[in-house]
């Protein structure tokens, strides 16, 4: 079994741990939301898509507004910015990423407080926060980011819920999770089918969300490319009709990711009824029968409301990226040219 494997199979059991580290911090993830009406994320791949996440939750559940940031502003434009209404989350699970650490000091200098989201609580991103969030996933081996994604997830899921007036019900909602997360590891079968229709898909990958499960999208997305070496494009459906859909034929396919409930799910499976009447294979992810129905291949959702849906939705799709890597003779665990901490250039 590879790393990868191994690690997507303790993601139950991170996510439990993380929750039960975490929410008894709600009191004071609250304190520092006191009078600050915005919300900066800032993060660079992988932690980037679970930023999505957050904006999502932060904007539908608190009403809050939410933005991810362009480090650059900081690093490299020095931009003077007025944050005094605002909180900077940071998401990394390294904690060590330069860029990262350099944006959330500009963002305090220019009046925010801060709120760290890392896996290493001897991290300085961890260290020099206002509040830092540790998950409790682990050591990961593989370079493919997994439990550390979904732990994160469910970290953003918590700072959501503790801004939200239905907080005590979101809190037992989220406590559900690792049971839900169980389950699907459990259910999902016709990986090597799905495998398959991947690798014979001569024109290109696409995947197709929108709304909160658009994070899964994104990092399925980067799976793909990072770890199976396929070029791969995240897309919003919405995005996907002003144009690109025009290049959807026979030899694509597209993976279709969508929550079992939801006002995004009937354009999702409008979108994959479009794209199958193209001849395009599609390969569903969750959305229930009626994705089901359309899809050549269909692997299972988890039974999770909607904005809880993408900590287990992206766990099929981890899946197909590991099966899809051995198919092509590559190691899911070492990916080419990557490294577990990934620094961009120096300010």
């Amino acid at each position: 079994m590879t790393h990868m494997a191994s690690e997507i199979a303790e993601q139950p059991e991170a996510v439990a741990r993380t929750l039960d580290a975490l929410l008894p911090l709600t009191s004071e993830i609250s304190r520092v939301f006191a009078n600050r009406n915005h919300v900066l994320f800032v993060a660079r791949g992988t932690s980037d898509n679970a930023a999505v996440y957050g904006r999502y939750l932060v904007e539908t559940m608190s009403g809050r507004h939410g933005a991810l940031a362009a480090p650059s502003v900081a690093t490299h434009y020095r931009a003077s910015v007025n944050l005094h209404d605002t909180v900077a989350v940071s998401i990394s699970q390294s904690g060590r990423t330069e860029e990262i650490l350099e944006t959330q000091n500009w963002a305090r200098a220019q009046g925010a407080r801060t709120i760290a989201v890392t896996n290493d609580p001897q991290s300085p991103l961890a260290a020099d926060s206002d509040v830092a969030l540790v998950t409790r996933a682990g050591e990961e081996l593989a370079v493919p980011a997994t439990k550390t994604y979904t732990a994160q997830l469910a970290a953003l899921a918590i700072i959501a819920g503790s801004l939200s007036s239905e907080s005590a019900g979101f809190a037992r909602d989220l406590e559900a999770v690792p049971d839900a997360l169980r389950r699907l590891l459990a259910s999902v079968d016709r990986l090597e089918d799905a495998a398959r229709t991947l690798a014979d898909a001569s024109g290109g990958t696409i995947v197709v969300s929108r709304g909160i499960a658009q994070t899964t999208a994104l990092e399925i997305a980067l799976k793909l490319e990072e770890t199976c070496l396929r070029p791969t494009q995240g897309f919003s459906y919405a995005d996907l009709r002003h144009g690109p859909l025009a290049v959807v034929d026979e030899r694509l396919t597209a993976v279709i990711v969508a929550p079992a409930d939801g006002p995004l799910l009937g354009g999702l499976v409008e979108m994959a009824r479009r794209v199958s009447a193209t001849g395009a294979k599609v390969i569903g992810i969750g959305g229930g029968q009626d994705l089901a129905s359309l899809s050549n291949v269909s692997l299972p959702g988890p039974a999770l409301r909607e904005a809880l849906a993408p900590i287990g939705l992206v766990i099929p799709g981890q899946l197909l990226v590991e099966a899809t890597a051995r198919l092509f003779g590559l190691d899911p665990d070492q990916p080419r040219a990557l490294t577990k901490v990934t620094q961009t250039d120096r300010s």
